[in-house]
């Protein structure tokens, strides 16, 4: 069992998302402004590099299930359990306030479970629309959003790192998974204005890891929309391509309208 202490931080309180004010948590009866998902993830992957390195940055099937909100200066207590011989043989979890708010369940890849994007998102070139407030009608799923060019900077690297505080020295080479999920919320801010949403979970796959200094396509299609308890939900699908080479494959589930 390892323990990881760390104080959550909320570094996107200007950010389009308003579920990062106060004001607009209050709203939806939360406590405060809530602290980015990506980066309670980017927090419990922590003890998973410090562990076992660039063999999970580079190998590893990963599903993130946010159950409770974290708020500013909240003392998160991360604590990984492994079992080799278990299915799932590494669970992290995050506690704040004797409550559970988040966890991971991860595992290594096994060598049959091999990249496999849509067919029809790789051979989609979509045109560059303008930006629309989403909504349940503009929600299309297999309709392909841009693709676009990101390229992995030192500079950037070391920001996403800083804004959990995470200074294991492997992310002078190795891009930070708080950075690589948050291309995910990039994902959706891209296609639609999003004045209010919350991100409820994702699946990432690790088929290589991603460098400072690496050029990447990333391709997205949404896969289905839904309505639960008045929440509306979208899941995109997402590949990171490195040359010919798919890196990573992302499933990520947002509440894009809160019920009232």
């Amino acid at each position: 069992m390892t323990l990881y202490q760390v104080q959550a931080q909320n570094f996107s309180d200007e950010h389009e998302n308003r579920m990062h004010s106060d004001a607009m948590a209050q709203k939806y009866g939360f406590e405060g402004a809530l602290v980015p998902g990506v980066a309670v993830y980017g927090h419990l992957t922590h003890p998973l590099v410090e562990r076992f390195g660039a063999a999970w940055l580079g190998n590893s099937k990963v599903s993130l299930r946010l159950r409770k909100p974290a708020y500013h200066g909240d003392l998160l207590q991360i604590e990984l359990k492994s079992d080799p011989n278990a299915d799932i043989q590494n669970k992290v979890t995050c506690f704040a306030r004797d409550t559970l708010l988040a966890e991971v369940d991860s595992r290594p890849r096994l060598p049959s479970e091999k990249a496999n994007p849509p067919t029809d998102l790789l051979e989609s070139t979509p045109k560059d629309p303008e930006r629309v407030v989403i909504a349940w009608d503009n929600v299309v799923p297999q309709q392909p959003f841009r693709t676009w060019n990101w390229q992995i900077t030192d500079e950037e690297n070391q920001l996403y790192c800083d804004q959990i505080s995470d200074s294991l020295p492997i992310y002078k080479e190795y891009a930070h998974p708080h950075w690589l999920l948050s291309q995910a919320n990039r994902a959706l801010t891209r296609e639609y204005v999003m004045p209010a949403w919350i991100h409820a979970s994702s699946e990432i796959t690790h088929y290589a890891p991603l460098m400072v200094g690496d050029d990447v396509v990333v391709q997205v299609l949404p896969l289905e929309r839904w309505e639960r308890k008045g929440h509306e939900f979208i899941k995109i699908y997402m590949a990171y391509t490195r040359g010919k080479e798919v890196t990573t494959e992302i499933e990520h589930t947002a509440i894009f309208k809160v019920a009232e």
